[in-house]
């Protein structure tokens, strides 16, 4: 078969280029030649911009059509913004049997629905084509991006929403803290209270989502599916296990009060990745199904695999000291400065006497 990927250097992209090759197809890759340049010289390459408006825009994927150019399918990896999506669509309905749109399950308007599936409501803008991408922007941009893909390719339209993508090569270190920090040992702060926590967690390794998403076009899936595992229902403090579980260094955790984790600053998701507060309006967060991806045969592998690799790469990535937190751009998670001094205020305040009960005054 032959494929042609739409970004395809950055993080997902590589992941689905290792599984259609794996699988013998020919593969073609169209991005702008800026982001990892160097990876896949042995592919074939069409440079060019997502924006019809940028640079070449379009036009040498355009020439290729033109020449007589046909793909199987489409797996688009770089969609941001519907105008973007449609004139890619447009332009390949032609040429290209099937098209796989990688979206997000941050197109949902509400994380409070318990066990939502794909037919719950998404996040619209009134004109989302003059929005600006923002971390508020981003959920609903792709839900419009969505229906520009649907409405050129019909059923022959793949549409995938991811969870949060883990695993090796990660760019955003968010799940990436926790095997990380638990393979440093020592004391860990995590999220209170000091019985097990209840709320259930959710993300989907980078290689179980490029694997569905060439089967999606290899099976000629249409319609929408939620991908994010793992197979069965997993909770915040199973998923700390596990990554404890794949370390040798002694770990002890030390659960914190959330509300006095925002008292010092820790916010929720990025302070500490994945931790959302048990709040009604999350409880749906940990519960998206994805019955219908399994049912196209989607598949999730082991936490433990995930962890384990996850730390391979990091240590590869950085070699020695534990360094997290370091470097020019922010991180999630807590340094280890932060860390230690958040404990020690914890503990602190659970070690102070309570204090006396005053009695009121009786009544004359």
């Amino acid at each position: 078969m032959k494929l042609l990927i739409l970004g395809g250097t950055a993080y997902l992209g590589p992941e689905i280029v290792a599984c259609a090759k794996a699988r013998g197809w020919e593969i073609t890759l169209f991005n702008r030649g800026k982001t990892k340049a160097d990876l896949f010289p042995e592919l074939e390459r069409i440079k060019g911009d997502r924006d019809p408006k940028k640079d070449d825009g379009l036009a040498n994927l355009e020439k290729a059509i033109k020449s007589g150019r046909t793909w199987d399918g489409v797996i688009d990896t770089s969609g941001y913004r519907p105008q973007d999506v449609r004139a890619s669509a447009e332009l390949l309905k032609p040429a290209a049997r099937h098209y796989v749109f990688i979206s997000t399950i941050s197109v949902y308007s509400s994380m409070a629905v318990p066990n939502a599936d794909e037919s719950a409501e998404v996040g619209a803008l009134e004109k989302p084509e003059e929005a600006k991408l923002s971390n508020e922007t981003y959920g609903p941009l792709k839900a419009a991006c969505e229906k520009a893909a649907a409405a050129v390719y019909g059923d022959r339209c793949s549409v995938l929403r991811p969870g949060l993508i883990v695993g090796p090569g990660d760019p955003t270190d968010r799940w990436t803290y926790w095997p990380v920090r638990i393979a440093h040992g020592g004391r860990v702060l995590v999220p209170g209270p000091k019985e097990p926590r209840k709320a259930l967690t959710t993300f989907v390794d980078v290689r179980d989502c490029a694997e569905f998403s060439v089967r999606c076009m290899a099976d000629g899936h249409g319609g929408t599916f939620n991908v994010t595992g793992p197979a069965g229902p997993l909770t915040f403090d199973e998923m700390l296990a596990g990554c404890k579980a794949v370390v040798s260094d002694p770990v002890e955790f030390v659960p914190v009060g959330e509300e006095f984790l925002m008292q010092n600053g820790v916010a929720p998701w990025m302070g500490l990745p994945l931790w959302l507060p048990e709040d009604p309006q999350f409880a749906g967060a940990g519960t998206i199904s994805r019955a219908k991806a399994v049912a196209a045969g989607c598949t999730f592998r082991p936490l433990a695999d995930t962890a384990r690799d996850t730390l391979a790469w990091w240590k590869s990535k950085h070699p020695g000291a534990y360094d997290w937190g370091t470097g020019k751009r922010p991180q999630p998670g807590l340094s280890l400065e932060k860390e230690a001094a958040i404990l020690k205020a914890w503990e602190s305040q659970q070690a102070a006497p309570a204090a006396p009960a005053t009695n009121p005054e009786p009544k004359k």
